[in-house]
């Protein structure tokens, strides 16, 4: 399926530059991986990101901080998003900016109502007998992200959907092995119901008393594991993005897989210890991920049945006819293009020096 880049000429917002300001600060505050690796990304990729995560911030912290209904808070959101997908937002920079990231890029209303299922979710309580379980929660809470954010750096193609909608749920599940004490103290447990009967523990007992055992490492390590499997899968779809968005993506994967090896660091202590990555760390990863990569196989694998519905949304989802110069006149675009090329080349050409004459 071809690439399509939509034309910001033909989107009419209020969003100003005041309202992106906000919006960066409020994940420069909030999401400090996201942030260092969203430096990375052109600016216009950039400004719409900031947009787009600024209404994940509020959203997860309007459900996750709320002293009163968490309920009548979700709801809140459910009517603020309806009014920015008719392109009249609420009068507040996050949501003025998600009404132009949403128009701008032609992103299906299934994806952002995913994200507050997802938050309706947590407010339910529910736990997740088996990991499919769980990885249908993350496809809602990160798996949506990742969907939304490829829209906005102008790929629509399934594959490259379904990579990134992996990566969202591997990053969940690294962020899930990392806060199980810190989940378990605020009455939420994530972790696969029938991996913690395998290895002994009692759900219910261990929310009471969240204590750290041979069994629950051995659970946080499986976790890892397949966040691990996730990541690799991921790797290929970073190749489909535009060349000057591929760093970007691959540091905050990156970022996030680092996270993992800091838990397993602490000795998959996630009870009493919160793993990070230091600020030195995350420069240095950033600083890798500029680098070029090679491209790797497995683009075209199914999406993980849990977000196919994610990438099935975009699909069937109309797209505007784009008022645009003819492709001639742009030039970044052609640019892009013509690197992309070039590097496809040069990995042809190397395949075949190495190749057995």
């Amino acid at each position: 399926m071809p690439v399509f880049v939509p034309d910001p000429s033909t989107v009419c917002t209020s969003a100003g530059a005041d309202d992106l300001a906000a919006c960066r600060a409020a994940i420069r505050a909030g999401s400090k991986s996201f942030f260092a690796a969203s430096m990375l990304l052109p600016p216009r990729v950039r400004s719409s990101a900031y947009g787009l995560y600024a209404f994940c911030r509020l959203s997860d912290d309007a459900v996750d901080e709320t002293g009163g209904d968490r309920a009548a808070a979700l709801a809140r959101l459910e009517r603020r998003l309806t009014a920015a997908l008719a392109g009249r937002p609420a009068n507040h920079p996050t949501d003025r900016a998600l009404a132009e990231v949403l128009a701008r890029h032609a992103i299906p209303e299934a994806l952002p109502r995913a994200l507050l299922e997802g938050f309706a979710w947590d407010i339910e309580g529910r736990r997740y007998d088996t990991l499919s379980d769980l990885a249908a929660y993350a496809a809602r809470v990160a798996g949506a992200v990742g969907a939304m954010m490829t829209l906005v750096m102008g790929v629509r193609d399934a594959d490259a959907l379904a990579r990134a909608c992996d990566l969202g749920v591997a990053m969940q599940f690294t962020n899930i092995a990392r806060d199980v004490g810190e989940d378990a103290r605020a009455g939420r447990l994530y972790l696969p119901r029938d991996w913690l009967d395998a290895a002994g523990l009692d759900a219910d007992a261990f929310l009471s008393e969240p204590r750290l055992s041979p069994g629950l490492k051995r659970v946080v390590a499986d976790l890892l594991t397949a966040a691990d499997g996730l990541y690799a899968r991921a790797e290929p779809g970073i190749a489909a993005l535009p060349l000057s968005c591929r760093p970007a993506i691959r540091a905050a994967g990156t970022i996030y897989a680092q996270i993992g090896r800091a838990v397993e660091e602490n000795g998959l202590d996630s009870i009493t210890r919160r793993a990070r990555v230091s600020g030195a760390h995350k420069a240095g990863l950033l600083a890798r991920a500029a680098l070029p990569k090679r491209r790797a196989s497995g683009l075209s694998a199914p999406p993980l049945p849990e977000t196919a519905f994610l990438v099935e949304a975009v699909m069937h989802h109309p797209i505007p006819a784009a008022r645009r110069p003819p492709p001639w006149w742009d030039v970044s675009g052609q640019v892009v293009r013509v690197l992309d090329l070039i590097e496809v080349l040069e990995e042809r050409d190397a395949f075949r020096r190495s190749a057995p004459s």
